[in-house]
């Protein structure tokens, strides 16, 4: 094949990038590629600890793609001998390992929402339990030496929980070496991560160099910020947007995201061209509520396709800013006469997770009745003949009330 030139490749490598360490090295592997015209393998490793991917963990998997669209090998690493570890990056504790059945379970969900955004026919998918699970203990102890304890404590989560004199378990010196040697059993010459994996990724090199190799390159991405503007992407901190949500819920989160994130949120998770995010800045700073609506789209185009955008941007209309109930919302009927809680009405419709958290958006005034916000958890409707009432559940969820 015919690659692009190397000033063209690193155009759209850097982009969004963090760090690349060191960008020199690259630059001499991208000539040498391009020269014997030859991939380069670009590695990305994923423990499955959780099943659900969201647009945090696309950032790097974009990346990802953006190599594959290059003519480069991509490696999808499915870490199920680490996640039996558990990596440490950012954690103040011990993280509980999983069991082999629930790796496997999640690795498959993984698999299936990463296949949203890469080649699935170009991306070689491994299992690191097939070399990891095969060393001995003696391969173990062997590995274990060509690291010090005063090199691990430098990594930053190790050295804070030390100085805090909270539990690190030896296990965990472990995950890095682990990691790594994934690269030297690998040989690849590229690998991706957060920033937060920089320890990690750096071990690789060393033991690259330590075997013989070429070491890899380093790439760190940065860490996505969640709709709330200030905390990383996570569903722990109910501020992510998940890329297999309904094309209605991606889109409404998108438009919450504070006007600063538009830029980065076209430059790390959509697929607009280098030419195009030239432009966005200007645009941002003189319309940023249809910039973002744009980016909303984007978003949702990626994940739904064109026609479900074109729909999601109708019922934002329709129901926010018009404050219409979408045609399509469920209809719940009750009998002439009877009375109901609002509490458990909305719980047998399933618009909310439990009583809890249908408490907690009333005391929030998330939960509207024909426009009205109802606060009281205790709240009863009578249905009298030819009641037709409008309930919103926060945002995004609707139903029709009836009486019959």
């Amino acid at each position: 094949m015919s690659f692009p030139s190397v000033e063209d490749q690193l155009s759209v490598i850097k982009r969004g990038s963090v760090e690349i360490v060191p960008e020199k090295e690259l630059v001499e592997k991208l000539k040498k590629s391009k020269k014997e015209n030859k991939p380069l393998r670009i590695k990305l490793g994923c423990d499955p600890t959780r099943p659900d991917l969201h647009l945090g963990h696309s950032v790097i998997l974009r990346k990802l793609r953006q190599f594959q669209d290059l003519g480069h090998h991509v490696i999808l690493i499915i870490g199920d001998f680490t996640a039996l570890i558990g990596d440490p990056t950012g954690q103040n504790k011990t993280r509980p390992s999983l069991t082999a059945a629930e790796i496997k379970k999640n690795a498959l969900t993984y698999l299936d929402q990463a296949g949203k955004i890469l080649d699935n026919e170009k991306t070689e998918i491994v299992y690191n339990s097939e070399w990891l699970g095969e060393m001995k203990f003696e391969d173990v102890i062997l590995l274990s030496s060509k690291m010090t304890v005063a090199r691990m404590i430098e990594r930053d989560d190790f050295s804070k929980r030390y100085n805090n004199n909270e539990t690190i378990s030896l296990h965990e010196f472990l995950y890095p070496l682990a990691q790594g040697q994934d690269s030297v059993h690998l040989k690849s010459d590229v690998e991706l991560g957060g920033t937060d994996q920089k320890f990690n990724l750096l071990v690789g090199r060393d033991l690259q160099k330590d075997a013989g190799q070429d070491p890899q390159i380093c790439l760190m991405m940065p860490l996505l910020v969640g709709t709330d503007g200030s905390m990383k992407m996570s569903k722990s901190y109910d501020n992510y947007i998940g890329i297999d949500e309904p094309a209605n819920d991606m889109y409404g989160k998108a438009l919450s995201i504070p006007d600063e994130l538009i830029y980065s949120y076209f430059e790390l998770v959509t697929d607009v061209s280098i030419e195009e995010l030239k432009s966005l800045k200007g645009r941002i700073e003189k319309d940023p509520r249809n910039t973002k609506h744009d980016l909303a789209f984007t978003i949702t185009r990626m994940y739904h396709g064109e026609e479900a955008a074109k729909g999601a941007r109708k019922h934002f209309e329709k129901t926010v800013i018009n404050k219409d109930i979408p045609d399509d919302a469920p209809e719940f009927t009750f009998e002439t006469g009877s009375t109901h809680r609002l509490l458990d009405i909305i719980s047998d419709a399933n618009l909310t997770s439990s009583n809890g958290e249908t408490k907690r958006m009333m005391k929030q005034g998330g939960v509207s009745l024909d426009e009205e916000k109802i606060q009281d958890p205790n709240f009863e409707i009578t249905f009298n003949d030819g009641d037709d009432m409008a309930l919103k559940v926060g945002k995004r969820k609707f139903a029709k009330l009836k009486a019959i």
